[in-house]
């Protein structure tokens, strides 16, 4: 058991870091967030209602993103924005340049992921943050491999969004500067099993 007696409440405009060691469990707590794996005990309720069986609802307000860029290699980054799109809302192509410029990869449009730097890669993978998306937002270490620069993007990105109604639950080892209103921070570390 990684922790025990834990109670989360995520609502409009709420960004919740997790945080906590290694092996604290805080990947499984986004993933049981995210109805991709099942509490051995207690459960995880969507509108007061048991998350098994509401798969579809959950798909409709949740955007993953997990710790790898969950891109495909061969694909460029606009044919892999079109595929992902299509899980939530189709895109135009428009609006998917719009993204991949957002995201500072303007010129990268055609270019298949393999051939881009770790950081370039994930950066693909935030772009969905820019287009039509779900309220939800959980995302497994969005900072990983990005300079600088794109850190406070996305960091000011995030917080936009919770301070028009979105809701974010990340885990990063990072210190956020740029937090919202709604901001609150757990470590799994009180709650170690």
């Amino acid at each position: 058991m990684l922790f025990e007696n834990l109670e989360l409440s995520v609502g409009a405009g709420d960004m919740w870091q997790i945080s906590g060691p290694n092996g604290s469990g805080k990947t499984s707590l986004l993933r049981l967030l995210a109805g991709l794996m099942q509490p051995t005990a207690g459960h995880v309720l969507l509108g007061g209602k048991p998350l098994p069986g509401q798969g579809a609802t959950l798909a409709r307000m949740m955007l993953w993103i997990g710790h790898a860029a969950g891109i495909k290699d061969v694909l460029s980054a606009e044919e892999n924005l079109t595929w992902l799109c299509a899980l939530h809302q189709n895109a135009s192509r428009d609006a998917i340049w719009q993204a991949l410029e957002a995201v500072g990869l303007r010129g990268f449009e055609d270019v298949p992921c393999h051939t881009l730097s770790a950081g370039q890669q994930r950066r693909v993978a935030l772009a969905r943050l820019y287009l039509p998306a779900p309220p939800l937002w959980i995302l497994d270490e969005p900072f990983t491999a990005l300079d600088k620069h794109g850190v406070a993007q996305l960091e000011a990105h995030l917080a936009a969004h919770c301070e028009n109604g979105g809701m974010v639950v990340l885990t990063t080892h990072h210190n956020i500067a740029v937090k919202p209103s709604g901001y609150c921070e757990l470590d799994l570390a009180r709650w170690a099993a």
